[in-house]
């Protein structure tokens, strides 16, 4: 996921609760200011105004917690004392007052932690206290214990669970914020390993050259007669820079190379081994049809590795994500150019489903080649890879074939 997918998913879900929030409080202010004017006898511009502030608080407590605190305070003090005695029902908090406060407890520990969810319980909780010490005559006639009692519980509850489903919501971002690193992890890895393994091929075919280069200069004087002495010593000068290269290139796959890696002595495979991949991919079951057209000999060993590899990991893919499909695979080389073309027909089974780095190896090996590569499904869902890898001619090869 990158970030700005996250973002996006983080104000899509803040726009939800915010407009949930603000159907709640648009309800509970509904709700309640009808109730305090017409059951406790509330003014109704009394009623409205300490309704309104009361149940807005629920939006303030968003942005501004401290504030929205402080005037769900002063409303839930003012509220109860401008009742009249001869009230029927829950005193000194009403049902409608009673959910907001518990709403609003919950919004508070939710949004911005348990230690500030503590201050509107703790303040709202003594507040309610207040109102039979101040309205006697009320409390005589509606006995307060038992509805702070309730109002007391209701609102711990909304607390702890508020509590309990920020702590949740907490460790599921961390988790899901330490896969997403994990994740991300790997893909590094497996992306630097992949550059490591066609380093260390290019290192391989480079190694074998320079290998000859300094084998033929440092025995020239002894399998050509009669050679001039400038002749001899410009040809021991060039042993001498291909062994430097050589030690170098040594050097060199030397920290490409891992601990855990050891070097490959097995020779690289080139053209000449795509049968033999085939035939191993046909015993596993798949259909597999191969088309070799007009190959040269004169392939330069990367060409061949990359070529390889190519097919090597676009049989991979199309029986890992395409199981059943019927593959076809062609290798054409032209003057100095090698076409390669894999097609997979549409899976004839579920396939597995699985990322990999696969098609930027195979993007990679072609860059390096300065070729051409595609990959993408087709209509009929199956899936096509061609490649077009390019190299360059042997000094002299123009001259001798004008």
């Amino acid at each position: 996921m990158t970030d700005m997918d996250g973002t996006v998913r983080h104000s899509r879900k803040s726009t939800v609760q915010l407009t949930l929030l603000m159907i709640a409080t648009v309800a509970l202010a509904a709700v309640l200011v009808p109730v305090h004017a017409a059951v406790y006898g509330t003014a109704v511009p009394l009623a409205l105004l300490l309704g309104v502030v009361l149940t807005a608080s629920l939006l303030v407590a968003i942005p501004r917690p401290r504030i929205a605190i402080g005037l769900f305070s002063l409303a839930a003090f003012l509220l109860p004392l401008f009742v009249i005695p001869e009230s029927v029902g829950p005193w000194p908090w009403t049902v409608p007052a009673l959910i907001t406060f518990a709403a609003f407890v919950g919004v508070i520990t939710f949004l911005h932690g348990w230690r500030m969810g503590l201050t509107p319980l703790l303040v709202g909780n003594a507040g309610s206290l207040a109102a039979p010490l101040l309205q006697p005559e009320v409390a005589a006639a509606n006995p307060p214990t038992a509805d702070l009692i309730v109002a007391a519980s209701i609102s711990v509850v909304a607390y702890m669970v508020a509590i309990l489903l920020a702590g949740r919501i907490r460790a599921t971002k961390e988790l899901t914020s330490e896969r997403d690193l994990t994740a991300q992890e790997q893909s590094r890895r497996v992306l630097v390993e992949e550059r490591n393994r066609i380093a260390r091929e290019l290192h391989d075919v480079v190694a074998h050259s320079l290998s000859l280069i300094q084998v033929q200069a440092s025995t020239a004087r002894y399998r050509v007669p009669d050679l001039a002495d400038n002749a001899a010593k410009e040809l021991a000068d060039i042993a001498a820079t291909a062994r430097g290269s050589l030690t170098e290139m040594r050097r060199l796959l030397g920290v490409l190379r891992t601990d855990d890696q050891t070097a490959e002595l097995a020779p690289q495979q080139g053209i000449e081994d795509i049968p033999a991949l085939i035939d191993s991919t046909r015993r596993t079951g798949v259909d597999v049809a191969l088309e070799l057209i007009a190959l040269t000999p004169d392939v330069p060993p990367t060409v061949q590795i990359a070529a390889f590899r190519i097919v090597q990991e676009s049989l991979s893919n199309a029986v890992r994500h395409a199981p059943g499909a019927s593959v076809s695979v062609q290798v054409r080389t032209e003057p100095l150019m090698l076409r390669l073309r894999v097609h997979n027909t549409a899976a004839g089974v579920p396939p597995v489903q699985g990322e990999g780095h696969g098609l930027t190896g195979m993007r990679e090996r072609v860059a390096l080649l300065d070729g051409t590569f595609e990959a993408g499904p087709d209509a009929d869902g199956g899936w096509t890879v061609e490649a077009v890898l390019r190299w360059h001619p042997e000094p002299g090869m123009e001259k001798e074939n004008p």
